[in-house]
């Protein structure tokens, strides 16, 4: 009986290990190499999933042929970064991951379940931000000089309206808060109208703090430094309508009624937004130029072998 037991074990083996041999062995689509580049491969799998990065992000569909160059092209960038050990490591790509999805206002988490749901991997991305990321800091690093930006281009780029270009200001702020519990109407009502009365009441910073920090579910933050190139112009154009010591127009968001106290507005020699718009206009050009000539000399010294 011992015998028997035994031996219907062993005979179920080999179909079991047959089974699994056929479960681990990747589908002929994954393992298929399309082109091998410095030694590195990349498959119809890699070219599969790159297609749907690119339809997802661009919102456009590639020509195969423009998907394999992409894929070449960060084969060949993260190789040269290398060897000016610029190495990415597996959590500076998650940094860089999370980043993303932040600008997107979506955690890490979340955004790998937006890819998985249009059937792309969340390394796919990782792939090529890790490309983008060490090229990036290798321009950046190897032709800062030739990169840099002079006052007279800057100057020459910009518009000028009446022969005079828009002043720049530093502005020195305070966020203040009325905490209101999402829901609530008719706090949030009662909320404005208090606001709108401290508004009406304070006459400096130094007032406004002292109040702030009595009041019940009520938030005076430290002091911010912004010039008019950091905030966006809705914003500029408020603050260039308050009064120094005031407080701007109370507004309603998620947490509660929020205002800003303006402490101090002076002119100063930051790049007026106009000016800094320019500055990184021209910036880019100079970046994607360099960058253009750099990867086409890399490609002609590259081996690019293409199976199929």
């Amino acid at each position: 009986m011992t015998a028997r037991f035994l031996s219907s074990l062993t005979s179920g083996i080999p179909l079991m290990i047959a089974a699994l041999m056929f479960v681990a062995q990747p589908s002929p689509a994954q393992a298929q190499v399309v082109v091998m580049v410095n030694g590195e491969p990349i498959t119809d799998l890699d070219i599969q999933q790159r297609s749907k990065l690119i339809a997802l992000t661009m919102h456009k569909s590639p020509s195969r042929k423009e998907v394999i160059q992409e894929l070449i092209d960060d084969k060949i960038k993260i190789k040269e970064a290398k060897k000016f050990t610029i190495d990415l490591s597996a959590s500076d790509v998650d940094n860089a991951y999370a980043g993303m999805g932040a600008r997107m206002r979506l955690s890490p988490d979340q955004l790998s379940k937006v890819l998985e749901s249009k059937g792309i991997r969340p390394e796919t991305l990782k792939a090529r931000l890790k490309a983008e990321t060490a090229w990036n800091a290798l321009i950046r690093g190897r032709f800062q000089q030739s990169l840099m930006v002079g006052e007279q281009d800057v100057r020459s780029a910009i518009p000028e309206s009446n022969g005079q270009q828009a002043d720049s200001f530093e502005y020195r702020m305070r966020p203040i808060m009325l905490v209101v519990a999402r829901g609530s109407s008719a706090t949030i009502e009662s909320r404005r109208r208090e606001a709108e009365a401290l508004r009406n009441r304070i006459q400096s910073c130094d007032e406004a703090l002292s109040i702030f920090r009595t009041l019940r579910d009520a938030a005076i933050r430290d002091l911010v430094v912004k010039t008019s190139a950091d905030l966006p112009p809705a914003l500029r154009q408020v603050l260039d309508k308050t009064p120094i010591g005031h407080l701007t127009a109370p507004e309603v968001t998620k947490q509660g009624i929020e205002m800003v106290a303006l402490c101090d507005r002076k002119p100063t020699t930051a790049d007026a937004p106009a000016k800094k718009e320019a500055r990184d206009k021209l910036y880019v050009q100079k970046f994607e130029a360099k960058s253009k000539d750099y990867l086409e000399d890399l490609r002609k010294g590259a081996m690019i072998e293409y199976r199929r």
